[in-house]
């Protein structure tokens, strides 16, 4: 029995020993920096991806990828996370125009920054939210993802018919007045979203993992992300975020999240069952 569970600790070393030089082949030769994701979620997705490339072990995966940029494509979207859904959660947009928008309103101009923001669907969500309440217009939202794919269809404003029904209830438990279907029109593609609602947006690659901060908001949105990050990662972004964000602004996080220990040690809650927070007083991070 002893020696069973040496040979299988052996073989769970031997696995994490190639995922680990697997994560440093793709950084080294591509530049994608995985190498502080969650390993449990990482190494789920690596076995799948090897099931989908019929390769019978990592490091022939991790050939593969150095040596054929499409099967490195496939690995990255399989490595990128894109669950979202417009009004996500719809209590955290309805806290948003009751605790942050009377917060904003004094700001002669405000700078929102979505990271992480997939196909954009959370990004039209705000840009939405924002134009009933009358901010729109001396809004700026910078919507950022390391993923450029899903950038770009994200900017095009497409997105499925059959979702409506869903974004519409969100919609309207997120504290909507208006009829939802106003912001949209039915096309052969799907429903494409009106164009005023997209001119105030920036879209742009931006990794969370190496990039940094580029601008001073009054607003970060960052949903359900940092849950894909190790202690290290996640203690880097939330230093990030604390710099990129204006004395008092806020930060919201997804419903699976919230402060981390001792990585945000310079927020206070606005709303603590939505994850809502505000930057308080000077960074202590060691």
């Amino acid at each position: 029995m002893a020696d069973m569970k040496s040979s299988l600790a052996t073989g769970e070393d031997l696995e994490r020993l190639e995922i680990t030089l697997m994560l440093e082949g793709i950084y080294r030769y591509y530049g994608y920096d995985f190498r502080n994701y969650s390993y449990p979620s990482i190494r789920r997705r690596i076995l799948n991806r090897m099931q989908g490339e019929r390769s019978s072990s990592i490091l022939g995966l991790l050939d593969k990828v150095l040596h054929d940029r499409k099967a490195m494509d496939r690995l990255f979207a399989d490595f990128s996370i894109n669950v979202t859904e417009m009004f996500r959660d719809p209590g955290f947009f309805l806290a948003f125009r009751r605790k942050i928008v009377p917060l904003l309103r004094a700001a002669p101009k405000i700078r929102i920054w979505h990271a992480g923001c997939s196909t954009g669907e959370e990004v039209y969500s705000m840009a939405i939210l924002l134009h009933e309440e009358g901010l729109y217009r001396k809004s700026m939202l910078y919507a950022t993802d390391m993923n450029d794919k899903v950038l770009e269809r994200a900017a095009q404003r497409i997105f499925p018919l059959d979702k409506m029904q869903l974004y519409t209830r969100n919609y309207l438990c997120a504290g909507g007045v208006e009829a939802f279907s106003q912001y949209y029109s039915v096309n052969a593609e799907g429903v494409a979203f009106k164009p005023f609602l997209a001119e105030n947006m920036i879209f742009s690659q931006h990794n969370l993992a190496v990039d940094h901060s580029f601008n001073e908001f009054h607003v970060i949105i960052c949903r359900n992300v940092l849950i894909y990050f190790n202690d290290a990662l996640q203690r880097r972004v939330m230093k990030l975020f604390s710099e990129s964000l204006v004395p008092s602004g806020c930060l919201g996080l997804g419903s699976k999240e919230g402060l981390l220990r001792s990585h945000a040690v310079n927020f206070e809650e606005l709303d603590a069952k939505e994850k809502i927070y505000r930057k308080t007083g000077e960074p202590a991070y060691h």
